[in-house]
Formats: structure tokens, C-alpha cells, sequence
């Protein structure tokens, strides 16, 4: 089992970058995927982005180009790098892991069984 906990979220202006982080319990954390969801008032959790323990990488349309996942091993941390932030990426931004990846699955929100409690991250224009 593994405990995830975000941090990093803020309040930003559009076109200003935040780093968030994902800090992970455990001694696996090298074989979990690690990912990025996000949810608006009102509106269903989205997939953001995907780093599997090869290092591969998989976004949304909505962010590809402007946002960066890494992870780092030896500090069992996931990140999310996110420049030129726009008013529409407000939301509160969840940290998720699972063992196993699949690519039919791995933008549902329902497939990743550890979640992190999420930081809210607040653009304005």
C-alpha cells in the first residue's frame, strides 16, 4: 500500500508556472505509475498526466506542451511541472498511483487504486 500526499498548489496569475509534488510512502514506489488528475467545481475528475516506472510519459491534449511530469526514485516523489498557466486549469489537482498500467485504462480516474488527499491550484487572468 502506499500513501501519497500533494503539495505545491497556489494562487497564479495566467502565464505563471507552479511546480506541485507528490511525496510517496513505501519502499515500491519505482513500480507504481504515478498520475495527474484534476477536478472543477461542478465538473467531473480529468486525467492530466501519466509517468509510468519506465520513465514513459502520457498527457492531456489540454496540457500537453505546457505540463511536465517527472518522477524521482530515490526521493519517492512525483512531480507536476506546469507552465503557462491558464484561468481554466483552476482546479484541485490529485496525485494518484497503481502497480500495473494499462493503456486502455490509465486516463480513467476509476483505474488507479491510491489517491492523495489533492491541492488546490488557482489561476487568475
Amino acid at each position: 500500500q502506499v500513501q501519497l500526499v500533494e503539495s505545491g498548489g497556489g494562487l497564479v496569475q495566467a502565464g505563471d508556472s507552479l511546480r506541485l509534488s507528490c511525496a510517496a510512502s513505501g519502499r515500491t514506489f519505482s513500480s507504481y505509475v504515478m498520475a495527474w488528475f484534476r477536478q472543477a467545481p461542478g465538473k467531473e475528475r480529468e486525467f492530466v498526466s501519466t509517468i509510468t516506472w519506465s520513465g514513459s510519459t502520457y498527457y492531456a491534449d489540454s496540457v500537453k506542451g505546457r505540463f511536465t511530469i517527472s518522477r524521482d526514485d530515490a526521493k519517492n516523489t512525483a512531480y507536476l511541472q506546469m507552465n503557462s498557466l491558464k484561468p481554466e486549469d483552476t482546479a484541485f489537482y490529485y496525485c494518484a498511483a497503481d502497480s500495473n498500467f494499462r493503456r486502455s485504462a490509465y486516463r480513467q480516474a476509476a483505474y488507479y487504486d491510491y489517491w492523495g488527499q489533492g491541492t488546490q491550484v488557482t489561476v487568475s487572468s
